[in-house]
C-alpha cells in the first residue's frame, strides 16, 4: 500500500501518514513519558488504510519540556488535523501518559470516536518533570483545559525505590504510596470516562506484572465507571503483560536502564496482538478498507 509521509511542523512536531486511498478513519498515536514521536507504531495503522498521526506532545518548541499543565488543546488540534484530511471517524491511542491523555481528551472533545489506553490510569497524576518555567517543583497538573489545571494526585516525595543498586527501577510503588498518602485528593482526581462519548478499549497487563503503575486495577477502575453509566467498554489483559504491550510487526521493547517495566517480551506481544485486533475492529466498519496481514 502507498503511503505519503507528510512532516507537520506547526502546532506540534510530528508525522502524518497519509494512505494512497481515502481513509474513513483516523488515528491520533501517542507516546508515554519518552516523549519521542511514535512512527513506526503510526506506520501501522497507515499500512492498514487508516489516516495517522504522531506527535510530540511535550519537550517540543513552544510546549512544555516536562508532562506539565500539558494542555488537551494539544490533542484536540490533533483531531480537526485528522478531520481537515478526510477521516471521518478519529480514534485515538495512547500509552501511560499518553493513554491518560488521550482518555482525558475523549472527556471534553465529542469527536473522539474510540480511545485505546494503553497501560492507563484512572485518575489524573501531578507532573512529569518541568513545566514552561523550568521547574517541577511545586507539584502541579499533568494537564490543563482552557486554561485550567485538572485536578490531580500529588507525588509523595518521601518514597525510595526498593532497588538500591543503580539498575532498573520500579515505580509502582511511588503511585501506591501516593494514593494513600493524597486518599483525600483521589475522587476530585478521578478520569469521568463515563462522560466520553467515544468507545473505550482498556488494554492492561496483569496483576503485579507492570513495574510502572497498577494498569490492570485502573482499567478495572475506569470500566466500573462505565458500567454504571450503561456506556460500553471493553479491557484487555494477560498475567504475563507488563507496562508495554508491543502490536505486531513492533518487535521487543528495547531494554530501559532507567526503568523496570514488568512483564515478559511474549506476554507484551500475545497482549498486543489481542488489542491490534480488537483496535482494528473497532476502526475497521467507518473505514471500509481490506484486513491486510501484519508483518
Amino acid at each position: 500500500m502507498e503511503i505519503v509521509e507528510h512532516a507537520v511542523t506547526a502546532p506540534w512536531e510530528g508525522v502524518l501518514l497519509e494512505p494512497a486511498e481515502s481513509p474513513g478513519a483516523g488515528v491520533v498515536v501517542l507516546s508515554g513519558s519518552s516523549g519521542r514521536v511514535e512512527r513506526q507504531r503510526a506506520r501501522l495503522f497507515a499500512e492498514q488504510g487508516f489516516l495517522a498521526l504522531a506527535i510530540r506532545w511535550f519537550g517540543g518548541p513552544g510546549q512544555p519540556p516536562g508532562i506539565c499543565e500539558v494542555p488537551l488543546e494539544t490533542f484536540v488540534a490533533a483531531v480537526d488535523l485528522l478531520r481537515a484530511h478526510g477521516a471521518a471517524r478519529i480514534g485515538m491511542l495512547g500509552v501511560s501518559k499518553g493513554a491518560e491523555a488521550a482518555l482525558l481528551t475523549a472527556v471534553h472533545e465529542p469527536r473522539v470516536d474510540l480511545v485505546a489506553a494503553l497501560s492507563p490510569t484512572s485518575r489524573v497524576w501531578s507532573n512529569v518533570g518541568p513545566g514552561a518555567d523550568g521547574r517541577d517543583r511545586p507539584h502541579r497538573s499533568s494537564w490543563t483545559w482552557r486554561g485550567r489545571p485538572l485536578p490531580f494526585v500529588p507525588g509523595d516525595d518521601t518514597w525510595q525505590p526498593a532497588e538500591q543498586d543503580g539498575g532498573p527501577v520500579a515505580i509502582r510503588g511511588w503511585y501506591e504510596r501516593s494514593e494513600r498518602t493524597f486518599a483525600a485528593r483521589l475522587d476530585a482526581a478521578a478520569i469521568a470516562v463515563e462522560k466520553a462519548r467515544a468507545d473505550i478499549l482498556l488494554v492492561a497487563g496483569a496483576g503485579a506484572d507492570d513495574a510502572m503503575w497498577p494498569s490492570l486495577r485502573y482499567a478495572r477502575e475506569l470500566a466500573a465507571r462505565r458500567h454504571a453509566a450503561g456506556v460500553p467498554v471493553e479491557v484487555v489483559t494477560r498475567e504475563d503483560a507488563g507496562h508495554r504491550p508491543r502490536f505486531p510487526g513492533e518487535g521487543r521493547a528495547a531494554p530501559s536502564a532507567e526503568f523496570r517495566y514488568g512483564g515478559t517480551a511474549d506476554g507484551d506481544a500475545r497482549l498486543g496482538r489481542a488489542a491490534w485486533d480488537l483496535l482494528l475492529d473497532r476502526l475497521r466498519p467507518a473505514a471500509g478498507v481490506p484486513l491486510t496481514p501484519a508483518r
